[in-house]
């Protein structure tokens, strides 16, 4: 493991990883920063704990409407995954059901 030592609105964290996702992690740490000082700069959230909670949901909310770019699952939001198996599942019990 390695230490990484990163900074997310003016506060300092020592945080670890694998060399392998040093890059990705980075990246990860710039999105929350700039996620959260966007919250900031609103002028509506006080508290670094709201604001962190706000960015948290805003955060969350990107990745699950987050939609694969092409093929036959391009209009299905990462989100909506869960739904659709278990649509699939259930109609193919009730398929199965019949069969026996």
């Amino acid at each position: 493991m390695e230490r990484v030592d990163v900074s997310i609105l003016g506060r300092d964290y020592s945080l670890a990883c694998l060399p392998a996702e040093k890059a990705a992690l980075l990246a990860a740490v710039r999105h929350v920063d700039q996620r959260m000082l966007a919250v900031k700069g609103t002028g509506k959230v006080a508290s670094n704990e709201r604001i962190a909670v706000m960015a948290a949901i805003q955060i969350a909310s990107e990745l699950l409407n987050v939609r694969v770019p092409d093929g036959p699952l391009s209009n299905i939001a990462l989100g909506d995954f869960k739904g659709k198996i278990d649509a699939m599942n259930n109609l193919l019990d009730e398929a199965l059901g019949t069969i026996v």
